[in-house]
């Protein structure tokens, strides 16, 4: 029996539904969606390849930190930076003799790799030297955020994180771009050495001469002298930059293939650095494991070495080269401490207050040595990597005094 009207029993089943064959539509619904499938798969796919390129975008944060630099003061042309290039090789044709006689080593071919360049120099350049260092783990983080067949979330995911990665990479060297004044710039994780090479950034130098009220031209040659020391602690010492590299290697290494929880204590950590709640530990060193903890201060107190060491340099030596160095030094190390509470709150979040700790460490452990034992005392520190500072060495140089130049055992 039928009934009357419109309704589901008004036609008998799966033969029509609002005037076309159930059968086919049945069809054009297993078409429409195994179409749509390809579709999202295609596009998941996609997107996989895409996230898999790479971590950050390298163009951009070029592109970002070269943008937001446009607005720091004193942009120069480059008919005023080539103009520069004389005085710089005239300041390092009299540094050089005067450094090798103080520091017992010839440094041939540093002022033949000079060059001043402008902020945007000076992000590209360290755009290389970055790409290269994260170059170094990416394959394995990839294959952790973005495991080929992780479907489109994880690859959404990822995109997102190279967005904001990108972001921020760009707005540190855009920060720092904006301050470095001079740089000796070596690669340390290159397959083959290459010789460094220093960088004098006129644009920023210029500005904090006339902020400080100093006369250009021996300021330019105390910051010179200060990269130049550079120069002679690696290239005087072949067997430093293999020793750094090995390290770096090891806490890449260590770091890529533990990363799965450190976007979470990044942030615990990241809220500790804005409180300033880790006293006695950088927040940095609590996402690390014992392996990387122990390099890692191994490597700060060789950092700090080479930062003091500079520092001491540029302030003993510069006596000989530099008209008026004490006033030069006292000003610049107070711009050093009188940051705004932004720039020190950026400082932690970037762990560039690391670096500010390694200038004043270092100089405090280098300084003690030659107090206590003579400028002569100071080659000790060179003689290879049995003689450099250990962890709590460089807060205690008594420590250091004691192991290296009495032969005292370690504690």
């Amino acid at each position: 029996m039928t009934t009357r009207g419109g309704g589901a029993g008004a036609h008998p089943a799966g033969r029509r539904v609002l005037g076309i064959p159930s059968d086919r539509l049945w069809q054009a619904g297993f078409l429409v969606g195994s179409a749509l499938g390809a579709a999202a798969t295609i596009a998941g796919r996609r997107m996989e390849r895409s996230a898999r390129r790479g971590l950050v975008s390298w163009p951009d944060v070029e592109r970002w930190a070269v943008a937001s630099l446009r607005r720091a003061p004193g942009t120069l042309t480059a008919a005023e930076l080539r103009a520069a290039e004389a005085d710089y090789a005239e300041a390092m044709a009299r540094i050089v003799p005067v450094l090798s006689e103080a520091l017992g080593s010839d440094l041939p071919g540093v002022v033949e790799r000079a060059a001043v360049v402008d902020r945007a120099g000076w992000v590209q350049a360290n755009v290389a030297t970055f790409a290269e260092l994260i170059g170094r783990i990416e394959g394995n983080l990839l294959d952790q955020v973005v495991p080929l067949g992780g479907g489109p979330g994880a690859a959404a995911m990822a995109l997102a994180n190279r967005y904001v990665t990108t972001r921020q990479l760009g707005f540190l060297l855009g920060f720092m771009g904006a301050r470095v004044l001079g740089q000796y710039d070596q690669a340390l994780l290159a397959v083959e050495a290459r010789d460094g090479r220093l960088l004098f950034v006129e644009e920023n130098i210029r500005q904090t001469a006339a902020t400080l009220g100093l006369p250009l031209g021996p300021f330019r040659t105390w910051i010179a002298l200060h990269e130049t020391t550079h120069a002679f602690e690696f290239e005087a010492h072949p067997w430093l930059r293999p020793w750094l590299a090995e390290r770096l290697e090891r806490q890449l290494g260590a770091f890529s293939t533990n990363a799965s929880s450190l976007g979470r204590d990044a942030l615990k950590g990241l809220g500790r650095a804005l409180r300033g709640s880790s006293p006695g530990e950088h927040w940095m060193e609590r996402l690390m494991g014992a392996e990387q903890l122990e390099l890692f201060r191994e490597t700060q107190a060789v950092m700090s070495l080479l930062e003091g060491f500079s520092d001491y340099v540029m302030d003993e030596v510069g006596k000989d080269l530099v008209p008026d160095v004490e006033r030069i030094s006292a000003r610049f190390h107070e711009r050093r401490v009188s940051r705004s509470r932004m720039e020190r709150a950026i400082l932690r979040i970037t762990g560039m207050d690391l670096k500010m700790e390694q200038y004043r460490k270092g100089e405090l452990f280098v300084r003690a040595i030659a107090d206590a034992r003579g400028r002569q005392a100071l080659d000790r520190l060179w003689e290879g990597p049995e003689s450099l500072p250990r962890h709590g060495e460089i807060d205690q140089p008594t420590r250091w005094i004691a192991r290296v130049l009495d032969g005292a055992p370690a504690t």
